[in-house]
């Protein structure tokens, strides 16, 4: 399936309008953290006090997004997210008011939390919106199969892009009017394409829970998803670092944004294409063959490079990411209970945002000591941990897939071993 077949093949689900709502939903989200931290150096001075205020956001979506899409996976999609859309966007708006009246560094810090908090989650529900749409409709088997990975591949995506596109908009709105306004527009943002996300057609309704064993999260088929999750996140605070610093060392500071957008490119390419793969070609196998891939394909970082020549080696590298992300999200929607797709799918994901922050913070302090080469350690770090997880504990049994009758020997993926 190529990648023009994969997104014919969503249109044909739900349309596309659906997909350009939930990116443009998701797009706040990578706005307002780089946003808030040029606002609050701007405006303080102090890179450290920006530093804890984007931090306090990130750790708020980390806490709110899973209890905020559990209540969507209980109740529907719609009236969660339209609630904490439009509170949001009040308190984005309360926190830049707050930055401009000079307020002390706890308010900002609690309010920027509070933001954080009442962030929806556009990612996961939305690839819970597509899993519950190829359930319903009318495809079966291969089909079936094929229909989600296809949504896995284009939510995965619509990711990466979100954040290239979000840091390069929040550029050109700071630019050519002002730090606030790149906030204020990705509050404006959240505000009226979260709406759209909400009220779409296509919204679920809820699930009755799920008595029993089978409603559980606590189990070892998520719970070990979490840490390749958070190894990414590893990866991307090292790599955003690290190619920063190497422009900055190298007098091309303008160009860190270019570069990380090079591999967000060839990341999302490689991640269209995973709906092209064989079945057979297991989920639990494609995951391992990314991690080997993020760890591999760091090492050409070490060698002495121009702006060129890491340019491409970032261009290769991006190749093993989207691959990694889809694979993952693919086995959440095979481990997680149906009527908590959406509360997994998030769960998983603040590993990520948690990796990430505490990658970049790592990673800042090695870039200090060892220079670019020290932050990339950090990403071949996540590489290689990332690789042994899911090699050393992760079973293709967990995830095997069972067809509507129940009947194991038609399971769609063949159970793999350790």
């Amino acid at each position: 399936m190529s990648p023009l077949q994969t997104l014919r093949r969503m249109h044909r689900i739900a349309g596309l309008p659906l997909l350009l709502a939930t990116f443009l939903a998701r797009l706040p989200v990578s706005m307002t953290l780089i946003g808030l931290l040029t606002l609050v150096t701007v405006t303080t001075g102090s890179v450290a006090a920006a530093g804890l205020v984007s931090g306090a956001f990130a750790l708020g979506e980390a806490v709110g997004g899973p209890v905020i899409a559990r209540f969507a996976d209980r109740y529907g999609q719609r009236l969660p997210v339209l609630v904490t859309a439009l509170t949001d966007t009040v308190l984005i708006g309360v926190l830049v008011a707050a930055v401009a009246a000079d307020a002390s560094l706890p308010v900002l810090i609690v309010l920027a939390a509070a933001g954080g908090l009442c962030l929806p989650q556009i990612g996961p529900m939305a690839r819970t919106r597509w899993v519950l749409l190829i359930r319903e409709g009318p495809e079966r088997g291969l089909e079936r199969e094929r229909s989600v990975s296809a949504a896995m591949s284009v939510e995965g995506v619509l990711d990466e892009a979100s954040f290239v596109l979000g840091p390069a908009l929040v550029g050109v709105l700071t630019l050519t009017l002002s730090p606030t306004a790149s906030v204020i527009g990705a509050a404006v943002l959240l505000g009226v394409f979260a709406t759209v996300f909400a009220l779409h057609p296509t919204a679920p309704t809820g699930s009755v829970p799920t008595a029993g064993d089978g409603a559980r999260l606590v189990r070892p088929a998520l719970l070990v998803l979490t840490v390749p999750m958070f190894c990414q996140g590893l990866f991307f605070g090292g790599m955003s670092t690290g190619v920063t610093a190497f422009a900055d060392h190298a007098g091309h500071g303008d160009l860190s944004g270019l570069m990380y957008a090079v591999m967000g490119t060839s990341s999302a390419v490689a991640g269209l294409m995973m709906a092209s793969l064989p079945v057979a070609f297991s989920l639990t196998a494609r995951t391992r063959v990314a991690a080997g891939g993020l760890a591999l394909l760091t090492l050409p970082l070490y060698l002495d490079h121009g702006p060129a020549t890491l340019a491409l080696t970032i261009l290769l590298l991006g190749v093993a990411i989207g691959p990694h992300i889809v694979s993952l999200f693919g086995l959440i929607e095979r481990a997680a209970p149906p009527d908590r797709l959406s509360q997994a799918m998030a769960i998983v994901l603040s590993s990520l945002i948690l990796g990430q922050a505490l990658g970049s913070m790592v990673a800042g302090s090695l870039a200090d000591t060892f220079g670019h080469q020290g932050a990339f350690a950090l990403a071949t770090a996540g590489g290689v941990l990332s690789l042994a997880m899911t090699t050393l504990v992760m079973r293709g049994r967990w995830y095997a897939r069972r067809d509507e009758e129940n009947r194991p020997e038609e399971s769609l993926e063949p159970v793999a071993g350790p």
